[in-house]
């Protein structure tokens, strides 16, 4: 049978989500701990990878198992186990075809920053210099909408097939005096993209660019017309939709 795992966790203590030989990961831990309670290996597949430092609200596994699993007395057994910066929201049975990566339809991940010192968000959101242009910086984005080519916002020398993607929203929120988010969602994301994005659209913000001109790097499709990525620590994956 197969089953769904939805998790959150706090990326700083980790080398990322997906398993390698050099780090704890999430997956490596998540997946000692199945096994601690199962009593035999499991293999968890994630809707998604995430860099180090990069939080995750809402992230979506799954795993197949012979066993007949109850799904709340093994969050319960889990969330004993795991770290406590790994939580287990919930654990069900799917359909064997449904699949953690390919059967999501959307995702949404925010990028948080500050614009003073707050000891109470380190690691948890970036802190960059007062005065952006929030009202600059959502026009910019606005231009993100639609089917795309996104190769600007990719990493280079990644396997992917195709640097095509669909936003549906992008855009910024100021939170209080200090702090602001900006929200995406898309049908897919390409590694680094959505750090990238920030990061050039902080460029416009800081008025060393024009909207016309982010316009024209996503036309560019090269990833050295855009800006630097933004630091890890204030993105978070936040929600994988499934039909």
């Amino acid at each position: 049978m197969r089953y769904f795992v939805v998790f959150s966790y706090i990326g700083t203590d980790f080398h990322g989500s997906q398993t390698q030989p050099n780090g704890i990961t999430v997956q490596e831990t998540m997946e000692s701990a199945f096994a601690t309670i199962l009593r035999t290996p499991i293999a968890l597949t994630f809707a998604g990878r995430t860099d180090a430092g990069v939080h995750a609200r809402q992230m979506v596994a799954h795993f197949d198992t012979e066993s007949i699993v109850h799904g709340a007395l093994l969050t319960d057994h889990l969330n004993s186990l795991l770290p406590a910066s790994i939580a287990i929201q919930d654990i069900y049975a799917v359909a064997d075809d449904m699949h953690a990566r390919f059967s999501a339809t959307a995702r949404t991940y925010e990028y948080h920053i500050t614009e003073v010192k707050n000891p109470f968000l380190r690691g948890l959101a970036a802190q960059v210099a007062p005065g952006l242009d929030y009202e600059r910086m959502n026009d910019a984005a606005a231009t993100l909408i639609g089917t795309q080519d996104f190769a600007s916002f990719c990493k280079v020398h990644t396997d992917v097939k195709t640097t095509f993607c669909t936003i549906t929203e992008a855009h910024w929120e100021r939170l209080g005096e200090h702090e602001a988010v900006f929200t995406i969602t898309a049908n897919r994301f390409l590694r680094n993209m959505v750090r990238a994005i920030v990061g050039t659209l902080m460029d416009v913000g800081r008025g060393k660019m024009s909207v016309e001109n982010f316009r024209r790097v996503i036309a560019d499709h090269n990833r050295c017309a855009a800006g630097q990525s933004a630091p890890a620590e204030g993105l978070y994956l936040t929600k994988v939709v499934y039909d």
